[in-house]
């Protein structure tokens, strides 16, 4: 699973340190060798895109 949200913490300018907590590596290598890809700008309107759908989804009023 953290492969495929491991972009989105870059993408939302969250701290490399905290992406790790978040993606449950045990190592900040692994963190960085995922976190520090540069994605598309398809990519990024994807992550946008995701991230509206997971805001919404959050908030049930």
């Amino acid at each position: 699973m953290s492969g495929a949200l491991g972009p989105l913490p870059a993408a939302l300018d969250v701290h490399p340190r905290i992406a790790m907590q978040i993606l449950r590596h045990s190592k900040i290598a692994v963190t960085m060798e995922i976190y520090t890809h540069v994605p598309s700008e398809s990519t990024r309107k994807a992550l946008r895109k995701l991230g509206k759908h997971l805001g919404n989804q959050a908030d049930p009023t």
